[in-house]
């Protein structure tokens, strides 16, 4: 079975099928993806064992991990419809309003087909836009959001977008909070933070409450995932502090879980980060806030680069657009303005297929270089405003 050639789809679910794959239960399952590194956002392994041990790629483990848990969660809520059908409608829900992500592919006759492309393109992004040097769990991690997602639409099919966008939002101001919550931030927490932040600024309304993004997690899955979430962003700066221990028990009073979920997530994550720490390319990093910028603005360079041209087609017909743009080389937006220039550039994005990945959970993070690097990176329609900044290199 080769997940980078056609028909690796069914020719995974005929070996699944001949498993014990249907009887585990929801919570060991949950674990073996944690040890599998999928939560974590760093496929070490394939979950359960099911593929025999072959030299897979960090995309082609992704790839198979991210399909055996559609189809736990399938089996599970055990509806009438054909597995891959239900997947395939389920990606045409949440993509509805950023069809051109995969409007390509929708041509596709062969069920099967269509979803290998599909999940290769959710994957694989603009030449593999989750990157092996850099396998960062604010990007890769959210992909359970998706699976969360379809848990919900196999469930009832109604307001999927919505479930998704929110469930997202409530993890965002979870993450915040455990920030927020240390007294001594370090460079790499305000990083973060920020980053988030700016992330955001698409939406139309503010990040929830604490209180409402708690009311939101109430699935086991939710729970046990946000949980681990936390312990991600507590375990950045490679250690899991006091203060950051008692938002945790905080958290897990709030969520109403036994005491042993936190124990087993803080063990879990060090005793995976201990045995994985030569596999997982950000645990080798003595920076890792510079090492996510610098290979953000390495993807973000690419994608202008590449798609310069219709760039500039498009820019030129938004005066508002090319103002912003021009005067962010000069003075830095207000947020307001920040707010405009990304709401006006997502529009422009949807009409070029490789930049929508701003469009899909994790992607808006790099938004905010996307409005850094244009100008510089597009210099025929900015050179009149330009004025190069000294310090930009201790920026980014």
């Amino acid at each position: 079975m080769n997940p980078s050639a056609n028909g690796w789809i069914k020719k995974l679910l005929n070996q699944v099928s001949k498993t014990k794959y249907s009887e585990t239960d929801n919570h060991e399952f949950y674990n073996r993806l944690k040890q599998a590194g999928f939560i974590y956002g760093s496929n070490i392994k394939v979950v359960l064992d099911i593929v025999k041990p072959f030299d897979f790629t960090e995309e082609e483990r992704c790839k198979i991990n991210l399909l055996l848990t559609y189809y736990f969660i399938y089996n599970k809520v055990n509806p009438e419809e054909d597995f891959v059908d239900s997947l395939i409608r389920y990606y045409k829900t949440i993509s509805a309003q950023k069809r051109s992500f995969f409007e390509e592919l929708f041509g596709d006759k062969t069920p099967d087909s269509l979803l290998e492309k599909m999940i290769h393109k959710r994957i694989h992004i603009d030449d593999n836009f989750i990157s092996k040097s850099f396998n960062y769990f604010l990007i890769n991690a959210l992909l359970f959001v998706d699976v969360l997602g379809y848990q919900r639409f196999l469930k009832e099919e109604t307001n999927i977008k919505s479930y998704v966008n929110t469930l997202e939002s409530a993890l965002e101001t979870i993450v915040f909070s455990v920030i927020d919550n240390k007294s001594e931030k370090t460079e790499y927490d305000e990083n973060l933070i920020k980053l988030f932040e700016d992330s955001i600024r698409h939406k139309n309304s503010e990040l929830p409450s604490y209180n409402d993004a708690i009311s939101v997690i109430t699935e086991p899955f939710e729970k046990l995932y946000v949980i681990d979430l936390v312990c991600m962003a507590s375990w950045s700066d490679k250690i899991i502090d006091t203060e950051e221990r008692e938002f945790l028990l905080r958290l897990k009073n709030d969520l109403t879980l036994d005491n042993d979920v936190i124990a087993q997530s803080v063990n879990d994550i060090n005793l995976f980060y201990d045995e994985h720490k030569d596999d997982v390319a950000f645990l080798s990093s003595k920076n890792l806030a510079q090492s996510f910028y610098d290979n953000s603005s390495k993807v973000v360079s690419k994608l202008i680069t590449r798609n310069s041209k219709r760039l500039i087609k498009e820019l030129s017909e938004s005066k508002e657009a090319m103002t912003l743009l021009a005067q962010s080389t000069q003075r830095n937006l207000s947020d307001d303005e920040q707010k405009k220039i990304q709401t006006q550039l997502l529009d422009i994005f949807k009409s070029i297929p490789s930049l929508a990945i701003f469009m899909l959970p994790g992607g808006m993070l790099l938004l905010p270089l996307f409005v850094k690097f244009i100008p510089k990176l597009l210099p025929s329609a900015f050179d009149e405003n330009r004025i190069e900044d000294k310090d930009e290199s201790d920026e980014d």
